[in-house]
């Protein structure tokens, strides 16, 4: 493995589980085993680190995880809306469980024009376009609509599970069937 990709993994582990402010450049440097040196080589600043973490979280929470396993489990795009809570079910009681890098993030930078923070919200919106793909394939009569109502259900239970709700996917999960009803969507 490269300096590059060995000061990413190590910066996608720190700030996944303490946070952006919370982790210096020397405690990556220390940590992943390059100079720091090679770090600025790679990244100009920590700004530039941080902005990779979001894309590798991207990378491999959203698509090769998150997207991955509800595409795996439900066979109609509505069982893949489920399955991502039954995904978050088997998360939320994991021990190291951290919770969204892009929520924490997003609360980490409150200026609206810092590019780490439009980076997270871009991250987010991604988020809800798969969202949006699934709601469409459902038959959502305002798929733009419940791809965000289903966010805020994801949001809300990963904040949820934060505060020790083990229970919360089940229970956005039961939310989100209501959804389903109302829309007229067979499960």
């Amino acid at each position: 493995m490269g300096a590059r990709d060995r000061i990413v993994g190590t910066a996608y582990d720190l700030f996944s589980h303490h946070g952006i402010r919370a982790v210096g450049v020397d405690r990556i440097v220390a940590e992943s085993g390059v100079a720091k040196m090679s770090l600025y080589r790679h990244f100009r600043s920590k700004d530039e680190l941080v902005l990779a973490f979001l894309q590798e979280r991207e990378r491999r929470w959203t698509n090769e995880w998150l997207r991955a396993e509800a595409e795996r489990r439900g066979a109609t795009a509505a069982e893949r809306m489920l399955a991502i809570f039954d995904v978050f079910g088997e998360w939320f009681v994991v021990d190291d469980f951290e919770g969204c890098a892009f929520i924490n993030v997003l609360l980490e930078y409150d200026d609206r024009e810092n590019a780490i923070r439009q980076a997270t919200v871009e991250h987010l919106r991604n988020i809800r376009s798969f969202l949006r793909e699934l709601a469409t394939e459902a038959g959502a009569s305002d798929p733009e609509a419940l791809a965000h109502q289903w966010h805020i259900l994801m949001k809300g239970s990963i904040v949820a599970a934060g505060e020790g709700d083990q229970l919360a996917a089940r229970r956005a999960r039961e939310i989100g069937q209501l959804l389903l009803e109302r829309e007229a969507i067979s499960i």
